[in-house]
């Protein structure tokens, strides 16, 4: 395995560079380059897995890379069950993201940029997962950071992008904080950085007493990155950005940075109860706090921005209850049905010159099949119906949470039944019922081409069969997906104790479940479609709720009155008092003081020689004196 496993990163490494350099003499070939590049990580990654399937894993060092005084670090990898699962699904759809952009940018004058960006941050994401030590985590971590602020702001020329960009690089910078502060602690207290020292010397950290605050730290960065309530304000405004970033931010990469990370630290985190109760709760709040500002948003981008941090919440849940495989599993289906669904809103939003609101849509079913039937495969699955991939894996969660804590599983079982709700919304008022598309843009409606529809069709069936690897037992299968991953979890679920549901409940938690799916995508068929339920009246009864979920809680305003005002506040006055009153005050002063100075030596330099002879006498006299006194 030693042979081949470092050219999985430096591939798309390679591929950054030469865009980055040559993109100008390079143009629309640019992508072709980028995305062989991943298509190259991909195949290598695919004989990284069989290998592992195997038992084989390597974690090993390519060379020193900082070596200051006492401190010694190596650039080395890590390849287990977890890390080649993540390598896939970065590799995997990340490939097809890259393949369906080049036609989406096509015609766009900065393609090269675009896919030198975007092969960075393949490079970033794989670093991040595929690294044995806390420093190259954080290398990744920063660096998916930097090129998701270059993507979301590609387009920097609009102001609202640039801004979009900026705001997301400073939310991440919040959560980025308390990460360093945990790996600094962690650094501190057990002397290394690498993970198999760092997981042999658990002990310390417990016996120490900063294990809580440690995970805590760590999971504060998760906050950020993965864009869990308080942080996630920036993933909304990220929509800014190509919809083909939209796709690797939301579903390959970034984003599911935070729940990898809790993943692999689960040795740690399954040792402090208050930290996994923290991680539960932040995530089942998220879930369900992002699910109702979806319920109506006319954006096609941001309802599915919305979901991907509901989606995150569940993830958060299921490793939070100490469900690891659980949580990595919907991490995974999740990856499938997202990618397409934001690649579809990709192909609408082509078909309709860029139009992005769902209520200036309808009918589009017969128009653009493909994307439709792609897009519906998509929808279903990430509304829980079976057998599609997001049944198995919701339903799993849901199943550990319920002997985590009954309130849980209702919370996330409500949260389930608003998920089928407002995607069947965005869904019938995106392709069935009456069109209320411009006439002038109707009549240019039209299908992608097959560079962009034969990435959603390979979707729609990863979609649609990706859940069969965790078929769980009740249901007759083996879950082979948790049984790859069990040797990873092992030291972790010695310390997790959920009781294992009977087959009768899970049952009735499966029916419920099922049902709630099945009540949101009825309730959402007699408003939009039958007309049973008005939803204008249904708006206008519930006025106050309306408003308050149509301006998103009001967050954004109240961060930008309690915080982002009374910063800007405090670094004027830093600027005015501090800047220019006392450190330019100061400079000025020698500055003034000098030419006093030089004012006064200008009366003594006057040319006349009788004043120097006179000087000359006069200091001659004071030295005689001084003589003679003393």
């Amino acid at each position: 395995m030693e042979s081949f496993i470092w050219y999985i990163p430096l591939l798309p490494l390679a591929g950054a560079i030469i865009n980055g350099l040559f993109g100008r003499v390079l143009k629309e070939k640019a992508g072709i380059i980028a995305s062989l590049a991943v298509l190259g990580s991909f195949v290598l990654s695919v004989k990284a897995f069989l290998l592992v399937r195997q038992g084989i894993t390597f974690d090993g060092n390519l060379f020193d890379w900082i070596v200051a005084g006492d401190f010694h670090t190596s650039f080395g990898v890590l390849v287990d069950p977890l890390s080649v699962v993540m390598m896939l699904i970065v590799t995997g759809v990340g490939f097809l993201i890259h393949v369906y952009s080049n036609g989406y940018m096509h015609d766009d004058p900065g393609i090269a940029r675009y896919f030198a960006y975007l092969n960075l941050f393949i490079f970033s994401m794989l670093m991040l997962v595929m690294g044995n030590n806390l420093l190259l985590l954080y290398l990744g971590w920063e660096g998916v950071g930097l090129c998701s602020y270059l993507l979301i702001g590609f387009w920097y020329q609009k102001p609202s992008a640039a801004k979009a960009g900026l705001k997301a690089f400073i939310t991440n910078r919040v959560g980025d904080f308390g990460f360093a502060i945990g790996i600094f602690i962690i650094f501190k207290t057990i002397g290394t950085i690498y993970y198999a020292q760092i997981f042999e010397q658990t002990e310390a950290l417990l016996a120490s007493g900063v294990l809580t605050a440690a995970t805590l730290l760590l999971f504060v960065g998760a906050v950020g990155k993965s864009a869990q309530f308080p942080l996630y304000v920036w993933l909304p405004d990220a929509m800014e950005g190509p919809t083909p970033v939209s796709a690797l931010i939301h579903a390959a990469t970034m984003v599911t940075a935070g729940v990898y990370m809790v993943a692999r630290f689960s040795p740690l985190f399954s040792l402090s109860e208050v930290a996994m109760a923290v991680v539960v709760a932040i995530g089942t709040f998220t879930a369900l706090f992002a699910a109702t500002m979806a319920l109506v948003n006319n954006d096609i981008k941001r309802v599915l921005a919305y979901s991907t941090i509901s989606q995150l919440g569940y993830m958060f849940i299921g490793v939070g209850v100490g469900a690891y495989a659980a949580g990595i599993f919907h991490l995974m289906t999740h990856a499938f049905f997202k990618a397409l669904l934001f690649l579809g809103a990709g192909s609408v939003m082509h078909a309709l010159a860029n139009e992005t609101n769902i209520q200036k849509m309808g009918g589009l079913y017969p128009k653009i099949k493909t994307t439709a039937i792609t897009f519906i495969v998509a929808w279903l699955a990430i509304s829980g119906i079976p057998p599609l991939s997001g049944f198995f894996s919701k339903d799993e969660i849901l199943a550990k949470a319920f002997a985590y804590h009954p309130l849980v599983w209702a919370l996330g079982t409500l949260g389930a039944l608003l998920t089928a709700f407002y995607m069947s919304r965005l869904v019938f008022l995106t392709f069935f019922g009456k069109s209320r598309v411009e006439p002038e843009v109707e009549h240019h409606i039209h299908e992608s081409p097959p560079v962009m529809t034969i990435p959603l069709m390979i979707l729609a069936v990863l979609a649609a069969i990706g859940g069969f690897v965790g078929i769980p037992e009740v249901l007759g299968g083996h879950n082979h997906f948790e049984k790859f991953l069990a040797p990873v979890f092992e030291q972790a679920e010695e310390h997790i104790h959920l009781a294992h549901p009977s087959h009768a409940v899970e049952y009735a938690l499966m029916g419920t479940s099922i049902l709630m799916a099945l009540a949101g995508i009825v309730l959402a068929y007699l408003m939009y479609i039958k007309g049973s339920i008005s939803p204008v009246k249904m708006a206008q009864r519930f006025q106050g709720l309306y408003r308050l979920l149509y301006n998103k809680y009001y967050v954004d305003e109240i961060y930008q009155k309690f915080i982002i005002n009374p910063l800007i506040a405090f670094s004027r006055w830093l600027w005015h008092f501090v800047d220019e009153g006392i450190v330019d005050g100061l400079v000025n002063l020698a500055g003034r003081l000098m030419i006093l100075f030089g004012l006064l030596l200008r009366r003594v330099q006057t040319g006349y020689v009788q004043n120097y002879a006179a000087f000359f006498v006069l200091g001659t006299l004071i030295l005689l004196a001084y003589y003679l006194l003393s």
